[in-house]
């Protein structure tokens, strides 16, 4: 349902002539519906002068009659509401149109004529105004539509089905437009709600009124008028218009109204003194139901007079009034003042008169009379009308009124108000006595007999309507109060209820009846009485109760009743319900209205005590359904009640009791009261097992929900949330009202009690047990009964014995346990469970902060202080490697934590579906739960900080133990063998997804570290279940907000006690974290949690503020840096490989944030990275101070190493690298020796760390890293001399720098030199020894490859040159190996970004060769390839990398060679790589040359895991072949010269270009010239179109040319025969041709008989493919063709692709029918037929063209065979329809034939004369010359 629609309007002008006062009245009309949809609404804008025409008719002017603004509700807003304003006047002689004749006529611009006439009026006005001014007439209306104020869009998808919940409070009804009708349940906002931005206030103003037609004023008549306006707007042309003006100021009402009344008139808060003008609620009648329980009394009455036929009355009937009053008796003085008055009048009358219609025997009426019904109503109560004739002309001495007669409807019958459509007779003379208590139609007959008209017929009709929350208005619910009435008042029976009599003896089956029948009443009155029906069954189901002397019992069917309610409250679906599937009815019942059922010993007095206003129903008016669902939580103890004592009643339970029952005398009405039962305590009752006497609800509440059968109790399971609620507010409010608060807990509630509440608590558990197996329905239901029994335990642990509730809790989860076998589901509803009993706020005193079993005191809350002065020396006592481990101990004593992490571990252990959800359930709920501790005021102190860790010690393990699953942030990196066991491949498809499902990790013993001294290699591989990256990164936050405030000093002394393999994992632990929070700046700080617990991202980020709340030296490190300062340099380099997947998701994230926010974002992500890092570094310093007494220190250095070098990867702040490059310093200082022997590998990734950091653009980070470079340079001098190896580390971390880093600045990084230089002359204790000279060498080097660099950066736009470039320096360090495979290794990284796969494997293939001459020169294996001369089938190309031969550099010499590569395993894993980017680029074929060389390696090793994976690669890459042959595309070639000295080194040099296949002319051509046209300006560059050679002198020589010329690969004959496949004929190239067209003339084209060609072969330096997309050509041919032999290749051509078509297999039509057509169509005839009358119709003069003719002749003769062919083939392929295509070719091919034919057979004869004389008389068989005779006769010759 749409949330009301709050209106307000305000009248504020009327028409251009004024002579008479004007009344209006406003309504809302609903056309669609046909329904008046709120009340009327009085106003006039009478002036002075007007109002004192009717001063003799109005006693008294009350300050709400001249209310001019009225607030509108509309709960169903639709564009066909209109708002109605009709006009009265005051009665005068004349029909309406003679009335509103001057209206119409004059005008006020007419000047003094009209002025006279105006004046006249006024007179004449006035004079009726003082004889008639009591009646009105009516006179015009107007209509306004509302379309334009509700947003009609929105409306068509409003949901219908919603409800508003509490009460109809007056006061919220004024709210605003974004508020529901009376008091119900919505607060959202006006956009919301779609009406937002197109309700604005706004004036209107009605220029035109509709005159009203006497005969046409019902209802009836004003839909049609309505309908047919919204149809055309305009009704002129039936309805005649008057001329004015109204303004109406329509706007959303506010939320708080200054100066408001209700509907029944009453002030609403804030009413100020110095009131302005008043407005008025106008109350709403909705077109459907609205279901809000009544909170606030209204009891009103509407009568509508609606027609009225005196057609036979006497003449004297013409001007016809109607009198109306509401009478307590049958005197003329007992006229009730409960009308409410019109404008301007009083605010109450006792008679109200009908508007007149003129000489109108039969009037209809339009009247709404709305009366203030007593709340006490009696038989004597009835609406007595009185009809009169009105007569305006003035006769002497006569009065104005003739009366007619009278009619009557008495209110009540049979105790029930009268509502709905009457038909009365009219009496003609003065009524009997007592008349009022029958109805009209059924008076009995008088004496003397009453006259009625027309015979006793009904001739006035007449609608009544209630409005009341007082009359239920609904048999059932009348039936249930009156009888509970009857119990709880002296009343004598027999008693009436509706039609029937019930006597005392049936009292009792009549109650259960009406008990059971309640819930078939209709639902919205049940729902308007619902807090009244629950609170009267309430009472009766504790109540004792005695009827007609016997004992009845109504708790079961009461609470049966209670359960019935609920179910179809909970099933209707018009009602509303929470976001838990909670109504929110009953959610608002519970925590506003309910409270403990009141118990009364005596029989009442009569008359009842004094009357106090009852609390609940004043105070709370709505509240949104949100506040309320959430409130319940909080307010338990809403309202005092009798207290349930043995002992005498004291003065305060008398008080109690007074306003209790007070409701009798403040209503007036019975159904109000609360019960009185009259009996006291029966004698003997006390020996019954549950006295009589003292129930308690919440007794009586648990023993029905335990007794409770079949569909009963299923109802009370699936509503488990209201009954648990009730039980909860109930006990709260009897320990309340007992003062029990203090005792002991034990003893507050009874054992019997306790016995039921495990009952209910088991028999709940089987129940969602039972569910879980049901589908997925049914789980569904199984999850919100579970929430609601945690949330009921919940309450619980704050009412009942602690100990009580954890067995209940232990008894839940054994027992869940035992009836679940799907594992995930298990975990996953006790997590759910135990996530919500965590979340209470005594939670950490719950379970007991103590460490050590002796001092925890036996009561379960310890305080605070307490907690905070047990010492931690208790510490000492225990081993401390338990307090890591979740042990029996730690599980007893720290109860609901030690279930939290029980649960965690299991499921970070388990597999199956769907666990990973678990996981993620698990490790939120730890973490929730350490943000809430963080964020408590409570633990504020560090010593409580200090405890909670310690609470939490156990989770280390758990996460420790989980190792294995982690999600892994790292790059996937194959560098270290030590680091996790990620495949340097396999980690990269993980990282794609978050569903990495299985990953072979390294496997740890799982759940428990007790056995965490065992081997890492004896434990057996198990399949892991992955976690994903938000989970991983919350396990971390956890981790390391207990590291760090756990006591250090703890710390330190169980890292001391870890087994070396331990402490290693802590590494490995440590190393994920770096990853996890590295910063990630502005642009992707949203990127890391896209998918999943969205919702916890807030508390995660306060748990990751409290991170920063640092304490000690590095908290204050963090605070006294400045927000300000740019301390993230954006040295992304290892983002690289996130890129693509995330782009996507930044997109997605970005579109809401605000640049605000996202600034927010990125500083608190910054400084989280900081503080998490700096904890991460204290772990690292209490490791290695731990373990230097440690003998395994060699290889934990190794691990804290590894992290220091992974934290220098990762973007960091200033601070923190201050932090780390202290230790490293420090590291270094101390364990030289060891870094530089055992951890060659990392101390060259700390090499090229150190300087990355060099570079950097903030000078602390570069004055610290130099300082450490230094350090570095200057220890493995002194250490082992190890400073060669240094040296050459640093060289390649430059060339790996250069190569890769996007943001390195060569500027920064020459400061850095310079300072190190600087170093290494002021270090006065190294200048007797080699060093300085050493360092001043390599830092010479250093520069030179910075030169290089900035070389580089010149073309960084231009990547062939870059290419080159890169080419250059790789070549020039042929001398040294390590420096040219880091180049080859950079330029294979540029090429795969480019996407040139297949160069990228070149250079890894050179790369290899590399590496594998240098291992045939260290040993000689049979199985290693004998250096490059091997890769030969792989490439010609890669014999360059023999150039360097032995005598250059020995491999043996310390620092070279000394990579990591330089192994057999880095060759082998060259190669892979090389393969894997082969296999991308489609080079199948190349695949299988590659794994030649690897396959022996690997069979040298018995690696048969990777010979599995290796012949697996290879079968694809033969299956690709295979199915992808001719599909490939391997490359386009062109030629590119360069002409101009703008090129420099390029001038008149010519290149072959490798471009993607595909790649058109005109696309290489755009690039080239946009890329230059940038470089030189696009005016100085010129693309040569044709590919003649270029004359040099004819150019500008200050532009720039480029030529550009498409080739294709050339082959001699020779060649052709190897080159077999499409594969060969595209791999390993080296020629190419291209041909240009020209005649002798110039022309490039010409007639067939003069066109030239121009055959041009290219030679390339190198093969394609090679390690660069462009190679320089070093040799060009050429060769011109004749006329003739162009046509000869063409020709030829053309047959080939006849024959390719004709024989493909499988056959292709299409082709094939293509060729034809280019050889034999009849379009095309003059193609080759021209070709042959040019070449072949004469036989050429010159005998030098005979060979060629001849040629030609016989290609003419082979093509025409060709086609014979294919248009046989043809035959046999085409489908029936095509049968006419086919006899059109087959004509076509013969008329060829013919044409050709003549020219085929003609032999030039001089080319068969034989050569040698011959006797033909020796051989009689040859009669003809051929060579073949020659042959035989040389051969016989000789």
């Amino acid at each position: 349902m749409a949330a009301t629609r709050g209106m307000k309007s305000t009248c504020l002008g009327l028409f251009e002539i004024e002579i008479e006062p004007l009344f209006a009245s406003i309504a809302l009309y609903d056309v669609k519906e046909r329904k008046k949809i709120s009340e009327n609404f009085h106003c006039d804008l009478n002036s002075d002068q007007f109002k004192g025409f009717l001063r003799a008719h109005t006693p008294s002017v009350d300050p709400s009659s001249q209310a001019r603004s009225a607030v509108f509700s509309v709960t169903y807003p639709s564009s066909d509401i209109y708002l109605v304003v009709k006009i009265e006047k005051v009665l005068q002689q004349g029909e309406i149109a003679d009335c509103a004749e001057p209206y119409m006529v004059i005008k006020e611009s007419d000047g003094g004529k009209s002025k006279e006439k105006v004046e006249k009026l006024k007179l004449q006005a006035e004079s009726f105004c003082q004889r008639l001014g009591k009646y009105r007439m009516p006179f015009a209306w107007a209509p306004i539509s509302l379309a334009s104020f509700f947003n009609v869009s929105t409306l068509e998808r409003e949901s219908t089905d919603a409800e508003p919940v509490a009460g109809r409070n007056s006061v919220g009804e004024r709210r605003s437009l974004s508020q529901t009708r009376r008091s119900s349940e919505r607060s959202l906002s006006l956009e919301e709600n779609g009406v937002g931005s197109n309700f604005k206030g706004t004036t209107l103003a009605i220029n035109t009124f509709f005159k009203q037609e006497g005969d046409r004023l019902s209802d009836e008549d004003l839909f049609k008028f309505l309908a047919d306006y919204k149809r055309s707007s305009s009704l002129q042309r039936r309805v005649k218009s008057i001329p004015g003006s109204l303004r109406l100021e329509v706007s959303p009402a506010p939320d708080v109204m200054n100066c408001c009344l209700t509907p029944e008139m009453l002030p609403v808060k804030p009413f100020p003194e110095n009131r302005t003008r008043l407005h008025k609620e106008v109350l709403e009648f909705p077109i459907r139901e609205v279901y809000v329980p009544h909170t606030v009394y209204r009891n009103l009455l509407y009568v509508y007079p609606q027609r009225l036929n005196f057609a036979n009355k006497l003449a004297s009937a013409r001007n016809i009034t109607i009198k109306i009053q509401f009478m307590c008796g049958e005197d003329p003085s007992n006229a009730m003042p409960v009308i409410f008055g019109k404008s301007n009048g009083p605010e109450f009358l006792q008679e109200v008169y009908t508007a007149i219609t003129y000489h109108n025997k039969s009037p209809d009426f339009y009247e709404e009379v709305k009366i203030k019904l007593p709340a006490k109503l009696t038989v004597n109560h009835h609406l007595l009308f009185t009809f009169y004739h009105i007569s305006c002309q003035q006769k002497q001495g006569a009065s104005g009124e003739s009366l007619l007669g009278y009619s009557w409807l008495p209110i009540l019958l049979n105790e029930r108000l009268q509502t709905g459509s009457y038909c009365l007779p009219v009496a003609l003379e003065k009524l009997p006595p007592n008349y009022s208590i029958h109805s009209a139609e059924k008076v009995p007959l008088q004496n003397p007999p009453i006259k009625w008209a027309e015979g006793h017929k009904g001739v006035f009709n007449i609608e009544v309507q209630a409005v009341s929350s007082v009359h239920t208005q609904d048999n059932h619910l009348e039936k249930f109060f009156t009888l509970c009435h009857s119990l709880e008042s002296q009343v004598t029976f027999p008693i009436r209820v509706l039609d029937q009599k019930i006597t005392e003896s049936t009292l009792e089956h009549e109650l259960k009846l009406s008990i059971i029948c309640l819930n078939s009443s209709r639902l919205e009155p049940l729902v308007l009485f619902l807090h009244l029906v629950l609170d009267k069954l309430f009472q009766l189901s504790v109540q004792p109760m005695v009827i007609a002397g016997q004992t009845a019992n109504f708790s079961q069917f009461a609470f049966e009743s209670v359960v019935a309610i609920a179910n179809s409250l909970h099933n209707s679906k018009d009602l509303r319900k929470d976001q838990h599937g909670r109504n929110c009815l009953l959610a608002s019942y519970v925590h506003y209205v309910f409270r403990l059922p009141e118990l009364h010993r005596d029989a009442p007095k009569s008359g009842g005590p004094a009357a106090t206003p009852d609390p609940r129903y004043h105070t709370y008016g709505r509240t949104s359904a949100a506040a309320v669902s959430s409130k319940l939580m909080q307010a338990r103890v809403m309202s005092s009640s009798n207290p349930d004592l043995a002992g005498a009643h004291c003065a305060a339970d008398e008080e109690v009791k007074n306003i209790m029952s007070s409701k009798i005398a403040d209503r007036n009405c019975s159904r109000m009261s609360y019960y009185c039962s009259g009996n006291n305590d029966v004698p003997g009752s006390t020996a019954a097992p549950r006295p009589v006497s003292k129930k308690h609800f919440h007794e009586e509440l648990a023993l029905q929900m335990v007794v409770s059968t079949g569909i009963v109790r299923e109802t009370v399971f699936k509503y488990a949330w209201f009954f648990f609620e009730l039980l909860v507010k109930s006990m709260a409010q009897y320990v309340h009202n007992l003062d029990k608060r203090d005792s002991f807990r034990r003893t507050r509630f009874s054992d019997r009690f306790k016995d039921d509440i495990t009952t209910i608590v088991n028999v709940v558990t089987s129940e969602i047990a039972a569910l879980l197996v049901k589908p997925q329905k049914e789980s569904e239901q199984a999850e919100k009964i579970n929430i609601s029994l945690a949330f009921f335990l919940y309450d619980l642990l704050s009412l009942m014995d602690r100990g009580f509730v954890f067995n209940l809790i232990k008894h839940y989860c054994n027992q869940l346990s035992a009836k679940l076998n799907t594992l995930p589901t298990l975990i996953s509803m006790r997590l759910e469970f135990l996530r919500i009993l965590c979340s209470h706020e005594h939670y950490l005193n719950l379970n007991l902060l103590f460490m050590n079993t002796d001092t925890a005191p036996a009561s379960p809350c310890p305080s605070i202080s307490s907690q905070n002065s047990s010492s931690c020396s208790s510490f000492q006592d225990q081993k401390i490697a338990s307090m890591f481990d979740l042990t029996p101990e730690y599980r007893q004593q720290h109860f609901l934590t030690g279930l939290l992490f029980t649960e965690l571990a299991v499921a970070l252990d388990a597999e199956g579906d769907g666990i990973s959800r678990v996981q993620r359930k698990a490790v939120s709920a730890i973490h929730s739960l350490l943000s809430s501790h963080d964020l408590d005021p409570r633990c504020l102190k560090p010593e409580v900080k200090v405890k909670i860790a310690a609470l939490y010690l156990p989770l280390v393990g758990i996460i420790l133990d989980a190792l294995p699953q982690l999600y892994d942030f790292t790059v996937a990196d194959a560098r270290s063998g030590k680091s996790r066991a990620s495949g340097s491949y396999e980690e990269q498809d993980v990282a794609n997804g978050i569903n990495q499902n299985v990953a072979l990790a390294i496997a740890g013993n799982h759940f428990n570290l007790k056995t965490s001294g065992a081997m890492l290699s004896s434990l057996p591989y198990k399949q892991y279940n992955m976690l994903n990256a938000d989970t991983t990164r919350h396990l971390m936050v956890c981790f390391l907000w207990i590291m760090k405030n756990a006591d250090q000093g703890l710390i330190r002394r169980w890292i001391a006690d870890l087994p070396s393999m331990q402490l290693n994992r802590i590494l490995d632990l440590l190393f994920i974290c770096v990853s996890c929070f590295e910063y990630k700046g502005k642009q992707s700080s949203d990127k890391v949690s896209t998918q999943v617990l969205q919702k916890s991202r807030d508390v995660k980020a306060k748990l990751e503020e409290a991170l920063l709340r640092g304490e000690g030296a590095r908290g204050e490190m963090m605070r006294r840096r400045t927000p300000g300062n740019d301390r993230f340099p954006g040295l992304s380099e290892n983002l690289r490989w996130r890129k693509e997947q995330t782009q996507w998701r930044q997109a997605n994230e970005k579109l809401d944030k605000t640049k605000a926010e996202l600034d927010q974002e990125a500083l608190i992500s910054g400084n989280l990275a900081t503080e998490a890092n700096l904890i991460i570094l204290d772990m690292q310093e209490n490791i290695i101070q731990a373990s230097s007494a440690l003998d395994c220190k060699d290889s934990l250095l190794g691990g804290v190493l590894r992290v220091l070098v992974n934290s220098l990867s990762c973007d960091q702040s200033t601070t923190y690298l201050t932090h780390c490059f202290a230790t490293l310093r420090a590291l270094i200082a101390k364990f030289g020796d060891l870094l530089f022997e055992e951890e060659v590998e990392q101390c060259a990734d700390l090499c090229q760390r150190v300087l990355h950091h060099c570079s950097s653009s903030m000078d602390v980070t570069r004055s610290q890293a130099c300082a450490t470079l230094y350090l570095l340079m200057r220890f493995s001098f002194g250490a082992t001399s190890n400073f060669a190896r240094v040296k050459m580390q640093v060289t390649m971390a430059l060339a790996s720098l250069v190569g890769k880093a996007p943001d390195f600045n060569e500027e920064h990084l020459r400061k850095s030199l310079r300072t190190i230089l600087a170093y290494s002359e002021e270090d006065t204790a190294m200048q007797t020894t080699p060093f300085p000279t050493q360092v001043e060498e390599l830092l010479c080097n250093l520069n030179s490859i910075l030169y290089d660099t900035v070389k580089m950066r010149e073309f960084q736009e231009d990547p062939e040159m870059l290419m080159d470039l890169m080419y250059r320096i790789a070549k020039s360090y042929q001398a040294s190996p390590d420096l040219r495979l880091t180049w080859l290794q950079n330029m294979a990284e540029k090429h795969t970004k480019r996407k040139c796969f297949t160069e990228a494997a070149m250079c890894l293939v050179h790369a290899a060769a590399l590496v594998a001459e240098y291992l045939s020169m260290l040993e000689d294996h049979s199985y290693l390839p004998v250096g490059s001369v091997s890769f030969q089938n792989i490439s010609s190309n890669v014999l360059e990398e023999s150039a360097v031969s032995d005598d250059t550099l020995s491999p043996d010499e310390d620092g070279v060679c000394s990579g990591r590569y330089f192994t057999e395993s880095g060759l082998v894993g060259l190669l892979e790589q090389a393969a894997e980017l082969f296999s991308t680029g489609g080079l199948y074929e190349t695949v299988n040359e590659v794994y030649k060389l690897v396959i022996p390696i690997l069979e040298a090793h018995r690696d048969f895991r990777k010979l599995t994976s290796t012949h697996d690669k290879l079968q694809k890459a033969f299956d690709n072949i295979i199915n992808k042959d001719h599909k490939r595309m391997f490359g386009t070639y062109f030629r590119v010269g360069f002409y101009g000295s703008k090129f420099g080194d390029l001038d008149e040099q010519e290149f072959v270009y490798k471009e993607p296949a595909i790649t058109k002319l005109p696309e290489i051509s755009h690039r080239l010239e946009g890329f230059y046209g940038q470089c030189f300006g696009a005016e100085f560059v010129e693309v040569i179109k044709d590919s003649t050679p270029v004359d040099k002198t004819k150019l500008d020589p200050n532009k720039a040319y480029i030529q550009i010329t498409f080739v294709e690969p050339y082959f001699d004959e020779y060649e052709m025969k190897d080159r077999v496949t499409y594969f060969e004929k595209n791999f390993n190239l080296r020629r190419f041709m291209y041909t240009t067209p020209f005649t002798l003339e110039g022309r490039p084209r010409g007639e067939l008989h003069e066109q030239y060609r121009r055959n041009t072969v290219l030679t390339t330096m190198h093969a394609f493919p090679y390690i660069k997309t462009r190679i320089r050509v070093i040799q060009k041919e050429e060769f011109v063709l004749t006329p003739i032999e162009v046509a000869i290749e063409d020709m030829k051509k053309k047959t080939l692709q006849l024959a390719v078509a004709t024989h493909q297999e499988p056959p292709d039509a299409k082709m094939l029918q293509m060729v034809l057509q280019g050889s034999v169509g009849a379009t095309v005839n003059q193609g080759p037929l021209e070709v042959a009358q040019v070449f072949l119709a004469e036989i050429p003069a010159d005998p030098k063209l005979y060979r060629h003719h001849n040629k030609l002749r016989l290609c003419f003769k082979e093509f025409i065979m060709r086609c014979g062919e294919a248009v046989e083939k043809n035959r046999r392929l085409i489908t029936a329809e095509q049968r006419e295509y086919q006899q059109e070719l087959k004509k076509n091919y013969n008329k060829l034939r013919d044409s050709l034919r003549p020219m085929i057979e003609r032999k030039i004869p001089e080319l068969y004369k034989p050569i040698f004389r011959i006797d033909s008389q020796k051989r009689d068989s040859f009669h003809r010359s051929s060579f073949r005779k020659c042959e035989t006769q040389l051969s016989q010759g000789s």
